[in-house]
């Protein structure tokens, strides 16, 4: 019975997603959103989108919107009259405490939940206006939460009486398009605490299908209702939705639930409705709160691999898969899909380069495998450019480092000490490529025009090569690098389609070069005559190689006064063009360079933060969790040499303990999945002790002599971990 009103299989959700935050392609409009168009509904905003579509990008016009969204908004039926106020609540409460009598309280509960017109008339703040806009639900918020924190603590005929009501509100037969009243039902059902046990999922089940199932301006209202909800509720409200799909995937007690093969829609539904949570979190600045709430760490423990291939086979259509809706992914897991999805590609290519040789009857050679760099410590910038110049067909295998005059053999330590030296000369500000912004501690593209921008492709292949082979890089650039990087995501097939550009604010502009960005809001925020006390025209002035030019950021802009009433528009021309216009050429370089290596589906899973963590991994450093995780092997952690170490490396400074770090695994920066995927070990090493530390970097190994004391062990460490450059064999 309760499947009656809900058997829409959710017809316009995936349209819906795919359809509120379209990218239009080309110069003139760069990623704008488009505008939603909804009859009778003012001040509509677009929506950020919930899910991801790598197949179709198309316009949205009232032309193709669904029928739901041209029909007129039904009237409101009129509503009962309630006058109980909170404080009559709280006393009526507090009187059947006092008393044990609950009737009183059990019967504004059976009447108020017996109805979605019921619901309303208790907690509409007023029941004569129609609260039929985007910003204001017309909810009163204080009187639902109090009525939700007394309800778990009343008898349990009154909680029973609760979800009797629900169900009856569930189970009625829906004429037409819903109205605002139902939508308000929905939005306070929803935050019902009832529904974190167990036992009451399969009513929740049933809430969260209706909910998914409704038309797509529908789910417009919730999302900008939802973000009017208080930090702590709607927390709770992610952390039940998140908890209804673990335990559907992996239940505590099987015989709770009905068999998975009967509800198979309890996961997408629960998963359509957090989408609809996560799109309000991001429609706020700073979000409500973190995206990493979202996470769904018993994910991980899912075939990750199954739900790719299903998402790429398959796409939005309407067979489910949770890379639909990457926000509850966690970077941990999306680190997984993205290096099994490098592993597949590196197989593939070294698979085809061995047939081609074959086919050619050539001897198979072992080196023609992986991608071999082989380069001199002298010249290590110029000799890394022509070897991924000339190898550019082969960025997609396994890297392999040597460096000329030196007998190490690269199992991994050689790549990331090739690495680590080569960002270090890059990003020199001798070199020029980029400028390094002490006051935001990051550094940005230099503007300066050049005629040859293969150093620039060169950063992006290597940021690739990183990621694709899973080393953390020690580089400073701000999220609005991030961004850019994935716009878009997927390389275009038309060469003349703009890339690396995206919408740039204030806020991008300040993690860069604060002070400037502090200026310009200044400016949008003065209140006296710009045009007559700044005396500025729409033109910039940059300096190059001692040459001051200027640049006009719109047609005949050195003509055109800033005035107050054009201020914001000359702010955001001129972010435009210190992020996106005067770097374009570099950024573009650097952009290609980059999915040169990384072109995958899996990036279209990621956001701009989570990019960063994958390139450069964490600079907070857990030694006590390294601890923790330590491996052994010829000691102990109880041995005393083992106790003495760790006495000295958890009182070292920060900058000795990167240095450690550096030394035994090198990097000074911790991968996605903390120290715990460091796999570090310490080695007992039965040489003298006269000797220093040393460390195998393949293998995130410390060798360490069985030292006698603790000065002995934290002078020899000392040294060893500040002269840390080169690889020899024994």
């Amino acid at each position: 019975g309760l499947e009656r009103g809900a058997k829409n299989q959710f017809s316009t959700f995936s349209n819906f997603i795919t359809s509120i935050n379209q990218k239009k392609e080309g110069i003139g409009n760069r990623n704008s959103p488009t505008q939603l168009v909804i009859p009778n509904i003012k001040n509509v905003r677009d929506l950020p989108p919930i899910c991801l579509d790598v197949r179709q990008k198309q316009r949205i016009s009232i032309d193709t919107l669904p029928q739901e969204l041209k029909a007129p908004i039904p009237p409101e039926p009129s509503l009962p009259i309630r006058t109980k106020t909170v404080k009559d609540f709280q006393d009526d409460v507090e009187k059947s405490k006092s008393s044990g009598d609950w009737k009183a309280v059990h019967d504004f509960y059976s009447t108020t939940f017996d109805s979605f017109l019921e619901i309303n008339a208790a907690f509409k703040k007023d029941t004569n206006s129609p609260f039929n806009t985007i910003e204001d639900s017309g909810i009163n918020a204080k009187f639902v939460n109090v009525v939700y924190d007394a309800l778990l603590n009343t008898p349990q005929d009154v909680q029973k009486s609760v979800l009797k009501g629900i169900i009856n509100g569930l189970l009625q037969e829906w004429k037409g398009p819903r109205t605002k009243d139902d939508l308000r039902a929905y939005c306070i059902l929803l935050q019902n605490p009832q529904f974190s046990n167990t036992s009451t999922y399969v009513i929740y089940a049933h809430l969260l299908r209706q909910i998914a199932a409704l038309t797509e301006a529908d789910h417009h209202f919730l999302v900008h209702w939802s973000k009017k909800i208080s930090q702590r509720r709607f927390k709770q409200l992610v952390d039940r939705l998140l908890q209804f799909i673990s335990l559907r995937l992996f239940p505590a007690k099987p015989e709770e639930f009905p068999p998975m093969v009967k509800c198979t829609w309890w996961i997408p539904s629960a998963t359509k409705v957090l989408a609809l949570f996560n799109a309000a979190n991001s429609l706020i600045s700073p979000p409500i709160i973190s995206y990493t709430d979202f996470y769904n760490s018993t994910l991980d423990h899912i075939d990750l691999m199954e739900e790719y291939h299903n998402w790429q086979c398959y796409g939005n259509s309407h067979r489910f898969s949770f890379c639909q809706y990457p926000f509850i992914i966690s970077i941990a897991a999306k680190k997984v899909i993205i290096q099994r999805d490098s592993e597949q590609q590196m197989i593939s290519i070294a698979r085809q380069s061995l047939v081609d040789k074959v086919s050619r009857r050539q001897k198979p050679d072992m080196n023609m495998l992986f991608l071999n760099v082989k380069v001199r410590r002298t010249h290590l910038v110029s000799d890394s450019l022509d070897e991924l110049a000339r190898k550019r067909a082969d960025l997609k295998k396994k890297l392999k480092v040597t460096f000329v005059g030196e007998a190490g053999l690269d199992m991994g330590g050689l790549t990331k000490e090739w690495f680590l030296l080569l960002i270090r000369q890059i990003f020199h500000p001798d070199y020029g490529m980029f400028t390094y912004h002490k006051d935001s501690h990051c550094h940005w593209f230099s503007s300066f025009k050049c005629d040859n921008y293969s150093e620039f492709r060169l950063v992006g292949a290597l940021m690739g090569l990183a990621v694709y082979n899973s080393i953390t890089l020690d580089i400073r650039f701000p999220p609005c690098c991030y961004k850019k990087l994935l716009s878009p995501p997927i390389v275009p097939c038309d060469h003349n389609t703009l890339v690396g550009i995206s919408d740039v604010t204030l806020d991008d502009l300040f993690q860069i070069m604060p002070e400037l960005a502090h200026g310009l809001s200044e400016l949008l925020s003065y209140e006296g005559n710009v045009e007559e006390d700044f005396y500025s025209t729409f033109q910039v002035f940059q300096e190059e190689f001692g040459v001051i030019k200027s640049y006009n950021l719109k047609p005949n802009g050195d003509k055109i006064p800033v005035t107050n009433q054009n201020r914001k528009e000359y702010v955001q021309l001129y972010i435009d063009f210190l992020l996106n216009k005067s770097i374009y050429k570099q950024f573009a370089a650097f952009y290609y360079g980059f999915h040169s290596v990384c072109a995958s589906y899996a990036l279209l899973l990621l956001r701009p933060e989570e990019v960063e963590i994958l390139v450069c991994g964490s600079p907070e450093l857990d030694m006590s969790a390294l601890q923790r995780s330590t491996q052994y092997e010829g000691y102990q952690k109880t041995d005393l040499t083992i106790r003495y170490f760790w006495d000295v490396v958890l009182g070292f400074s920060l900058d000795l303990q990167k240095k450690l770090l550096h030394f035994a695994t090198g990097s000074d920066r911790v991968p996605v999945g903390g120290m715990a995927d460091l796999n570090f070990k310490i080695s007992k090493s039965e040489t003298s002790t006269n000797w220093l530390p040393v460390a195998h970097t393949c293998f995130n190994q410390l060798c360490l002599p069985p030292y006698k004391n603790k000065k002995e062990l934290k002078q020899k460490l000392i040294i060893g971990i500040s002269n840390a450059e080169g690889f020899g064999l024994e």
